[in-house]
């Protein structure tokens, strides 16, 4: 299946669907929205993963990078992933830098952008 991701911010919130398989050859169109969404200044990047099917090791650097670029005081949370790619998360020791969830973390009160 191919890739697919689309972008949404609302507040200090980005919030990206993931579809498909994150690969070598996709992992680009990845990275591409990760700096679009560090242009944001984000208090919390939220992955919708439930219909991203694979992801390789090029789809794993890219989630580091977003962590690099993001920095530790923004949150990152991964939606719904399959079983394969949470089991490459705790492989990796990544799930101890994103926060795995069920559902969608609830919206924050706007207090105003970060500058």
């Amino acid at each position: 299946m191919a890739f697919k991701v689309s972008s949404q911010v609302t507040g200090d919130v980005v919030s990206m669907t993931l579809v498909g398989e994150l690969d070598a050859s996709s992992a680009g169109a990845f990275k591409s929205e990760i700096d679009k969404a560090v242009g944001q200044s984000p208090r919390s990047l939220v992955l919708e993963l439930k219909d991203l099917t694979f992801m390789a090791s090029a789809g794993l650097r890219v989630l580091i990078y977003a962590k690099q670029k993001l920095g530790s005081g923004v949150s990152l949370y991964a939606v719904a992933p399959q079983d394969g790619i949470v089991s490459t998360l705790r492989m990796t020791g990544f799930d101890k830098s994103v926060y795995i969830v069920d559902q969608p973390p609830p919206p924050t009160p706007d207090t105003g952008r970060r500058t």
